[in-house]
Formats: structure tokens, sequence, C-alpha cells
């Protein structure tokens, strides 16, 4: 092996070490500020709805400016991209820290999101380029872990500070680990672009998307309070629907869409995406209401409460590697479907949690629900990025990235929905509020518990094993 091929071997690793950084990161947010909701709601005076904006303001806006941030990243350079975003979740983690009031610390989230949108869709792009197509499968299965693992070990971090420290200090660690992602990212990360054609920004579709899932997502979190007949909520739902109506129709006749309908037209890239919308429509709501329910009904530490969660990390760094492995010899359809089924499951037996519930009735859930989204998450990102062109893998992966975090901001503010329905109803009964608070979310579980199982019927209906091909030369730029 000569000197250069031994380096190129190495580099491609590094490459992957450095974007998992700054991955582990941003999908650590999603999930670490659960746990310490109680802590920031006593400190701050939240409501129940502000808590909600503090974890979907920043996965509303993560969804819905990545699909654009793709097509900045194809066209402006992936490395460039990856290391703006990197920058701005830095300083907004630090304005995050600094937050004195709910409006200050939802407005920083918001910006947080921007942040993680441009380095997302470019870190799956930068794996693709970085790897030959039949390592895919072994390195996004990487990709996957590490994503996964942040997702899962978020609550037991995020328990830790807030009880020893302040919940402050979840945002304030962001800030040296990402200037030492920075630092990687130029170090060991390569510059690749799309030059297949001309490329610009599509203005119209960024505005209608954004505002369409926002007005969704306003009204589904909002309607408790105002009423689900109220003119503002009623308002809300018309405005979302008019304007991802708008969406779609300015995508299918924009020269340069953001969102190419196009790659919907592959069975399997459109089913992919499908079972990571349906997966965190599912999942997400476990993070912000389990944590809730561990706190506020059983009475848990915010440590105690984010050592729930090591079971689900446990299995997940277990299984997400082998996954993407077995993915690349056997295809996603049985692993995607199987993995659904096991969220299904898990998601049952989170529904039968009482009040006089124990830490043990926690553990085969979380056990469950970490091995169905390992088994599920990797193939179908194995399944999604081998459907698309190499020169297209920004776009791509954007598209599965922003299904994911759409999906978790729209399934917290649904299964919020559901939960507050029903602990009003309760309440009027004359239940006290743990009880109440218990029906609610029981209710959410069963909800969500139906859409695992439908992401599983998609999986195995849609998904196929795939051939994989040499990807046509990229312009690199060293």
């Amino acid at each position: 092996m000569t000197s250069a091929r031994f380096q190129g071997e190495h580099r491609k690793w590094w490459t992957l070490a450095a974007v998992a950084l700054g991955l582990f990161m941003i999908m650590l947010d999603n999930t670490v500020v659960n746990v310490a909701l109680p802590s920031m709601q006593k400190s701050l005076d939240l409501e129940i709805s502000q808590l909600e904006w503090i974890v979907t303001g920043y996965a509303l806006t993560f969804g819905a400016l990545m699909l654009t941030s793709g097509k900045i990243a194809d066209l402006f350079g992936r490395r460039r991209t990856f290391v703006t975003g990197l920058g701005i979740f830095t300083l907004s983690s630090l304005a995050c820290g600094l937050a004195d009031s709910a409006a200050a610390l939802i407005w920083a989230r918001v910006v947080q999101g921007v942040g993680s949108a441009l380095m997302n869709p470019a870190t799956l792009s930068i794996i693709a380029v970085a790897f030959p197509p039949w390592e895919w499968g072994r390195a996004i299965g990487i990709w996957v872990g590490v994503s996964a693992l942040a997702l899962a070990i978020g609550p037991l971090v995020g328990g830790v500070l807030a009880e020893h420290a302040s919940w402050h200090w979840i945002f304030f660690i962001n800030v040296p680990i990402g200037v030492i992602a920075i630092v990687a990212a130029f170090a060991f990360i390569d510059e690749s672009r799309d030059t297949s054609h001309e490329q610009r920004a599509d203005v119209p579709g960024l505005v209608t998307s954004g505002l369409g899932l926002f007005a969704l997502t306003y009204g589904l979190i909002e309607a408790n309070h105002f009423g689900w007949g109220s003119s503002r909520i009623v308002g809300a739902f018309a405005v979302a629907f008019v304007a991802l109506a708008a969406f779609v129709a300015l995508e299918r006749h924009q020269r340069l869409p953001m969102l190419d309908l196009a790659l919907f037209r592959d069975r399997m890239f459109a089913g992919a995406n499908t079972v990571m919308l349906l997966n965190s429509l599912a999942m997400f709501g476990v993070f912000f209401y389990v944590s809730l329910y561990m706190q506020q009904v059983l009475g848990f530490s915010p440590v105690k409460a984010g050592l729930m969660f090591l079971p689900m990390t446990v299995l997940i760094i277990m299984v997400a590697p082998r996954a993407g492995h077995l993915a690349d010899r056997t295809g996603a359809r049985l692993l995607v479907g199987v993995g659904q089924l096991l969220v299904a499951g898990a998601l049952l037996l989170f529904a039968q949690l009482t009040v006089q519930s124990t830490a043990w009735a926690l553990v085969p859930p979380m056990m469950i629900s970490g091995a169905g989204m390992a088994m599920t998450m990797t193939p179908a990102t194995v399944a999604a990025m081998g459907s698309v062109r190499p020169d297209k893998m920004g776009v791509g992966s954007a598209v599965l990235n922003s299904a994911r975090q759409v999906g978790g901001s729209i399934g917290i503010a649904l299964m919020g929905a559901v939960v507050a329905a029903r602990l009003s109803a309760s309440l009027a009964q004359g239940q006290a509020l743990p009880a109440a608070f218990v029906h609610g979310i029981q209710g959410g579980f069963y909800l969500a518990a139906a859409i695992a199982l439908v992401g599983s019927v998609v999986g195995i209906a849609t998904l196929r094993r795939q051939e994989h091909v040499e990807p046509a030369p990229l312009d690199i730029a060293a």
C-alpha cells in the first residue's frame, strides 16, 4: 500500500470523526433540554406551551430550513456551509445560556436551529463524497449511531448539568466543543460542491414551507389554550393548508426548486423519507413527555431521570452500526419493518405507565425503543441516500433530515394536543393533577404507537434491496 493510499484510507475516517463531532452537538440539543425542562420552568416561570416551544422552536427551524441549506451546501461548498453552521450554532448556544426570559430562550433556540440546518445536510453529503458507495452502510451506520446516541444521551447530560450546575450549562458546554469542531473541519474535511448546472436559492419555496410548518405547529400547540374552534386556531390551520399547498405548487413549477419533487418518483427514496417522518412523529414526544412524567409524577431527580434513558442509549450503540452493515447485505425492508414494530410495542408499554409505576416499568420500553429506532434509522438512511445521485447528496440528505426534524416538531405538538385535551377533561372530572397528566400521556402514547405501525407497513411496502454503482466524478477542491 502506498503512502498516499494509506493517508487516503485514514483521512476518510478522520473526515467522519470531524463530521460526527459537529453532528453529535447539534443532535444532542434535540433532547438535552428535556430533562432540564422542569428546572427551566421553575427558573423562568414558564407555562407548558412555552416549554413545548423551547423544544419545537429548535426542531421546527432546523427542519424547515434544511432543504434550502442542502442546496446551499451543494452550491457554495459542503465544508464551508458546515463550518458556517457550526459558528452560528456555537454563538446561539452562548445566547441560550445567557437567556433570562422565555422569549429570549425561545428565540435563541430558533437561531440554534438555523445553525443546525446549515450543518446537518452537509454531514451526509461529506460522508458520501469521502466514502465509496459499498462502504456507505458502514459509515452511515456510524453516522446514525452518533446521531441516535446524542438523542438518547441528551437527557442524561441535561439531568447531570441541571442538578449539579444549572440548566444554563446545557448550552454553555456547546461553546468549547463548537470551537474544536470548527478546527477539525478545516483540518480533515475536503471541500466539495455540485457544479452540474446553475444553482440558486428558492426563496418562495422557503417562505411558503416555513410559514406552513410554523402555522401547523402553532395551531397544534396553542389549540388547547385558545380552543380548537377559535378563530385564531382555525386561521392557523387554514394558513398552514394554503401555505403548504402553495409550496407544493411552486416546487412543481420552479425551474430550480428547493425540493425537487422528482426525487419522490423513486419508490425507495419516498418510502425511506416517509418512514423517517413517521418514526420521528412517534418517538420525539417520548423524550419530552417521559422526562416530565419521571420528574413531575414519579418524583425522580434530573440525574435519575436522565439515567433512565441509558437502556435506550446502550441498545442504540449496539444495534445501529450492525443494522447498517446488515442493510448493505440484505436491504432495508425487513430491518425497517421489524424496527418500527418494536417501536410500536415500546410505545404501547409506555402507555401502561401509571402514577404508581416504578423505575423498573420504564426499562423494557426504553430498551425495545432503542433497538427499534436503531433498526429503523440506519437502514432507512442507507436506502434514501443510495437512491440519490452523488451530485445531489446535499439536497437528498437535507430532505431526509428535514423529514426527521419536521416529524419530530409536529410529533411533539400533536402529542401535546392529545395530552392537553385529555388532561383538561380529567381535571374537569375532578382527578388530581398527576393522575390527569398520566391519563393525558397514555392517549399520546397510543397515538404514537399507531403512527409507528403505519411506519412498519410503509417500510415493508416500499423498500427493496439496492445495488451500488460507482458514482460519477465530483468537483472536489482540497
